[in-house]
């Protein structure tokens, strides 16, 4: 990623794209190509352009991201969108989308069709996922399973397309891509939940931004969603309250809506959720018949994740 020649002109278009892609971030779904690569060949720095490619893929999904949700900060830094504008954060996204098929072209011609293809479909997927998701805002009747559906799209989908890619360059016969989709997948689904747990549980240090910003947004999270089907009577209309209240101070909201999460024993069922799913992706990668030794780094990544607190 510190190699990627990001630098040309008109300099005010690919400033951002350097600025963005320093940033730093987990570096989860290059990591997941090239660790999938590593299960069924010994070579795996072939993976390397594709894995980069992933990685300003899904950095350019989060600028437009932040224009979406009005988000000046993003990993404790001024976001593009807020360092720059709506106008740079929309072209310069534009440019690293764009950007990503130049490093694809790199894979090794004869798995450049199948690469090519998982990616357009992962990353049609993901556009279908944010679609959902903004939708979800303006309604009041979201279902568990749509939430899921759209964490499924928006998240889970490009961690799978990551795995798979890698996998492909690897060599993977079809029926042990289907078990690292499995695998990928399910660990996505765990790492959103996730996501959505820190968000109200975590720290501003840890995040990098402040806290409890999906219940200030009255963001349709696993959290709010299992609170809403959960509450009754004088508490469901506490907290119905409680999000509707443009009045109420941030750190009193949050207050508010967390003393519900906790009567309801909502972060518990957060936590047995993202057993769950981390259980099925376990349980995937178990089924690859390969030596234990070649999934290892697999299973290293996805228990960090687990583990991580931010």
């Amino acid at each position: 990623m510190a190699r990627l020649d990001v630098d040309g002109h008109p300099h005010s278009l690919y400033e951002p794209i350097a600025y963005s892609l320093s940033a730093g971030g987990k570096r989860l779904r290059p990591m997941l190509t090239v660790a999938a690569c590593n299960v069924f060949s010994d070579n795996a720095p072939a993976a390397l352009p594709a894995a980069a490619a992933l990685e300003v893929f899904h950095t350019f999904t989060l600028l437009h991201d932040d224009i979406m949700d009005n988000a000046p900060v993003r990993r404790g830094k001024p976001s593009v969108y807020g360092k720059w504008g709506a106008n740079s954060a929309i072209l310069s996204g534009d440019a690293m989308m764009i950007y990503s098929y130049k490093l694809l072209q790199q894979t090794p011609v004869e798995y450049l069709p199948a690469v090519l293809g998982c990616f357009n479909y992962t990353a049609l997927t993901v556009c279908e996922g944010q679609e959902l998701d903004m939708k979800f805002e303006s309604r009041n009747d979201v279902k568990m399973e749509e939430y899921i559906e759209m964490i499924n799209k928006k998240t889970a989908a490009l961690l799978a397309g990551a795995t798979i890619i890698g996998a492909i360059q690897g060599g993977a016969d079809p029926h042990s891509r289907q078990r690292l989709m499995v695998f990928a997948t399910e660990l996505g689904l765990a790492f959103q939940l996730q996501d959505d747990l820190l968000d109200a549980y975590g720290t501003e240090a840890q995040l990098g931004k402040p806290i409890g910003g999906d219940i200030l947004e009255a963001k349709k999270s696993f959290l709010m969603l299992t609170a809403l089907a959960k509450a009754e009577g004088e508490m469901k209309n506490r907290l119905m309250a409680l999000l509707k209240d443009s009045t109420m101070a941030p750190e009193q909201k949050i207050a508010g809506v967390l003393e519900i999460y906790n009567a309801l024993g909502v972060r518990e069922d957060a936590e047995r959720e993202i057993a769950l799913h981390f259980g099925k992706a376990m349980e995937a990668l178990d089924s690859l018949d390969v030596d234990a030794e070649r999934t290892e780094p697999l299973r290293q990544l996805a228990q960090g994740l687990l583990n991580r607190k931010n």
